[in-house]
This record gives structure tokens, C-alpha cells and sequence, in this order.
């Protein structure tokens, strides 16, 4: 459902995002699409060999290099909740380089994709925030940002976050982007 303004409820909430019960969740996958560590792996090892099928499926056919960063593409959700898993491969961080575009491409071309499926409600995991080192406080800024900027058909955009420090990153960056978050 969404706001009195039209734009999507936004929720942030700690939790396992392979337990959300959403139309699609977003994988912070690798660009080999093949599973990982992270949220990647749990996605892959709970959603089971299905979605790996039609992850091989997508390196054969229009990703022989891989999912370039930023980019988003869907697979099934197999044995998860979700219908759909919409898989996004973020920036590694750099102290010498402006990747935030990539990082904002990531949510805004997952919301694409979504409003593709006919999703209406999506869970995000805080990209590039694991193994990638992409500091939260600033990821946060970047994802809540670009969420309440792109136009979308999505009536529930969810942020479902690992631990309390990054919900606490979360919480703050709605509240210096002036976002209401239940």
C-alpha cells in the first residue's frame, strides 16, 4: 500500500530477507550469478537448485561475461516465500573512486525490473555493505535516496537489514532524508 503522497510505504526492519514474504526480493549478488557468501549465498541455499537453473540459464544465454555492476535481472524465488529474485550485482568500495551511481543503479534498476514483474511489494538487502565494504551509513543514504526518487509502481519497498547497527544506519538516513519509515 502505498503512502498518502502515492509513494511506496517504506519499511525498515532486522531480519533474514529469505524469510520475506514480498512479490521479490533483491539478491546482492556476484556478477557470475552462479551464488556466494553473504546474502547471495543464503538466497542460493535457501531458495534451492531452481534458482541457480535459471541463474545458469541467464550466464548462457544474454550474460556469458556476467551481470555488469548495477545492473538487475530476475530468476525465480524457488523454494523462498518471494515469487521472484531480483538479482543486482553492487560496486565494491573505493576510497579513491565515486562509484555511489553504481550503487544507486543497483536499487533504481531493481525497481525497474520489479515494476516489470508486476511486483508490489520488494525486500532490498543493504548492498555492498558485506564483503564489499561499502560503509552503511553512507549506503543507506544512497539506497533510501534513490528508492524515494525513482518512480515505481511498487507499493512496498522494504529494507531488511542484518543487524541493529545497520537498521540504526537505516533509521538515520530516513530520518536526514526527512522519509517516514515504519
Amino acid at each position: 500500500m502505498t503512502d498518502a503522497s502515492g509513494a511506496p510505504r517504506l519499511t525498515l526492519l532486522r531480519g533474514d530477507i529469505t524469510e520475506q514474504q514480498v512479490d521479490a526480493i533483491v539478491n546482492a549478488a556476484n556478477s557470475s550469478l552462479l551464488g556466494g557468501g553473504g546474502v547471495d549465498g543464503a538466497i542460493h541455499r535457501r531458495g534451492g537448485p531452481e534458482i541457480l537453473k535459471e541463474c545458469r540459464a541467464l550466464r548462457a544465454s544474454h550474460y556469458g561475461r556476467g551481470l555488469p555492476t548495477g545492473q538487475a535481472v530476475a530468476t525465480t524465488a524457488g523454494r523462498l516465500p518471494a515469487r521472484w529474485v531480483i538479482h543486482t550485482v553492487g560496486p565494491v568500495f573505493s576510497a579513491s573512486e565515486d562509484r555511489s551511481a553504481l550503487l544507486a543503479d543497483c536499487h533504481r534498476n531493481s525497481l525497474l525490473v520489479a515494476d516489470e514483474l508486476g511486483a508490489q511489494a520488494i525486500a532490498f538487502p543493504a548492498i555492498s555493505t558485506g564483503v564489499y565494504r561499502w560503509p552503511v551509513e553512507d549506503a543507506a543514504v544512497i539506497a533510501l535516496r534513490t528508492v524515494s526518487q525513482s518512480p515505481t509502481r511498487v507499493e512496498e519497498i522494504r529494507f531488511v537489514l542484518f543487524d541493529d547497527r545497520a537498521l540504526a544506519a537505516f533509521q538515520q538516513a530516513a530520518d536526514s532524508l526527512g522519509l517516514s519509515a515504519n
